[in-house]
């Protein structure tokens, strides 16, 4: 009897593959096409970008040029640049992920009172852009600052530097962790503690040895989402950065002040590779490992800690958490309405009729911009998540890891990338609303792609070849069947594109144009100037446009669901 070894069956598998593969054309032509278009368009504004940027770090006005990539990599800003940014963002990525952490398990796994509230404010910066808590630190704790000034008597308060900007990224990105930690707490199964208990382990050793463990994804993607949003962060370095330079902030002034091209360049690049690298170690990671506790079996997660020795302090530390966000954000509202912040407390509506008589423009913008970005973020999303869970076309690869780059990549470099690939022929799309909600769309793409990935893994196949079966066509099936069993992955893409489309900064601060300038770069002049209340009037105006959007699009979804159960 012939035996075929591994290497052949290794070859006739991948051979079997590959015929699905263009079976899956011949069958599917229309799905094929759009298949080719997102390959395209991926193609065009994700690996176009990234690619000018590597080429433009060693190639300059005169060619191939690795002198100054050398002299780059030699200068002492540069490395203390790099050591920066990488030492704020393993700090903030900690402090975060801790935060996330306690905040999440006090209100999944314990007994404690107010869970409800703190749940809300662990959200709250989610909804504004990250640097408004610069600006509420600057109000409370700068020279002229509320508690520095008026409580303290200190004239030479110093809040730039290290200290501050840790603060504010573990508190404007601890909710990532938050989220990430508590739908993972939810899901785990109580027995698991409870197996433990009855073996008689003590509530630590349950915590230490059985929880902690079974969280170690939850919290090492939210250490690496957090490094990576502190790595492309430039709004706070920028406002409380001071003395302090982070690789963003350098890479901005080498081009927008310095005039220096591929410098900044040389800087994105430096960004880019450890971004890249804490995204891949996190996937790989995670995904060589099983941590699973949920199975076929009946299971329950049920509240298991309720003696005051926990509750009491948990409940302290969230009031201290959520005391310090609502102290900031109230500090930003109650400042939007002073006359002259520091001199003149007195009420007054004066920022808000100038936004409204002379400012509105940049506003309306955002939020135009925002709303165009966001339908094209769910649409492509949602399409690219059917493909390549559905279907196995040639090229798949090319599609999944390109929107994974475009995510993986911060905002710096793919804000420089649209400039060296947009600002000449044959597209040119420098200075118009097009390059701006590319950028939007591409920072924002993988969240929806991951929404319907896992929404697509909970609907069973065979209720589409049932479809077909009936004689339905491949897009009534989708239309019909497909499209409302994912109404609650396209809520969750919407509500996060609109987001963080209107509060974006990093990658749109290279694209605006005297045309279509963006609120959140007015927000950061206004800062810049010293109008400290106006800007703070354009935050307050910033997160009540979020909230309405937010509540409109759960309303919207509460009555598709009422009209589906009818």
């Amino acid at each position: 009897m012939q035996t075929i070894d591994s290497t052949e069956l290794g070859a006739l598998a991948r051979r079997d593959e590959r015929a699905q593969r263009w079976r899956a054309i011949r069958t599917d032509p229309w799905l094929w096409g759009i298949f080719l278009v997102l390959t395209l368009s991926v193609a065009i504004f994700i690996l176009l970008p990234i690619g000018a940027v590597l080429k433009s770090a060693v190639i300059g006005p005169d060619g191939f040029d690795l002198s100054r990539l050398g002299d780059n990599l030699l200068a002492s800003h540069v490395w203390r640049a790099l050591r920066n940014s990488l030492l704020l963002a393993v700090l903030s990525a900690t402090a975060a992920t801790a935060v996330g952490f306690v905040m999440a398990y006090g209100v999944t796994r314990t007994g404690m009172k107010g869970k409800r509230f703190f749940h809300l404010v662990a959200l709250l910066p989610i909804v504004s852009p990250p640097f408004v808590l610069s600006l509420a630190i600057i109000l409370l704790f700068g020279r002229s600052g509320v508690i520095s000034s008026d409580l303290l008597g200190l004239s030479n308060a110093n809040v730039y530097g290290l200290r501050s900007l840790v603060i504010i990224q573990t508190l404007a990105f601890s909710p990532l962790a938050y989220l990430n930690v508590r739908d993972m707490l939810q899901s785990m199964d109580s027995s698991l503690e409870d197996a433990s208990s009855s073996m008689g382990a003590s509530q630590w050793q349950t915590f230490r040895r059985v929880l902690l463990p079974l969280a170690a994804p939850a919290l090492l993607s939210s250490f690496m989402l957090v490094f990576v949003k502190s790595l492309e962060d430039f709004g706070n370095p920028m406002l409380i950065g001071g003395d302090y330079s982070t690789l963003a902030v350098e890479a901005y002034t080498q081009i927008t002040a310095v005039y220096d091209m591929q410098s900044g360049a040389i800087l994105a690049v430096l960004l880019l590779l450890p971004s890249v690298l804490a995204f891949m170690i996190q996937r790989y990671w995670v995904g060589r490992r099983s941590y699973v506790t949920v199975t076929g079996k009946p299971g329950r997660t049920e509240i298991r800690l309720t003696a005051a020795k926990v509750t009491v302090p948990l409940t302290i530390v969230c009031s201290a958490i959520s005391g310090v966000i609502l102290l900031f954000y109230g500090t930003v509202v109650a400042v939007s309405f002073m006359k002259i912040v520091g001199v003149d407390s007195l009420f007054t509506l004066d920022h808000y009729r100038y936004i409204f008589d002379r400012g509105l423009s940049t506003l309306q913008n955002s939020v135009t911009l925002a709303a165009v970005a966001t339908p094209l973020v769910v649409i492509c999303g949602l399409l690219i998540s059917y493909v390549l869970t559905r279907r196995s076309f040639p090229g798949s690869a090319i599609l999944k890891w390109s929107t994974l780059l475009s995510f993986a990549a911060p905002g710096t470099i793919i804000g420089i990338g649209y400039i060296l690939s947009f600002n000449s022929g044959p597209l040119v799309l420098t200075g118009t609303a097009a390059i701006i909600v590319g950028a939007m769309v591409l920072k924002n793409l993988q969240v929806a792609i991951e929404g319907g990935n896992n929404q697509l893994k909970q609907i069973d196949p065979a209720i589409e070849e049932a479809s077909a079966v009936m004689g339905a066509s491949n897009i009534r099936t989708f239309r019909s069947i497909v499209l409302p069993l994912l109404r609650p992955a396209i809520f969750t893409s919407a509500a996060y594109a609109f987001t963080r489309s209107l509060t974006t900064l990093s990658a749109v601060i290279f694209l605006i144009s005297a045309n279509w300038n963006l609120v959140t770069v007015t927000i950061l002049g206004q800062v810049e100037s010293s109008r400290l209340s106006v800007a703070a009037a354009y935050c307050v105006l910033l997160i009540v446009i979020v909230l309405a959007a937010l509540a409109l699009m759960q309303g919207a979804l509460a009555l598709l669901t009422r009209r589906r159960d009818q």
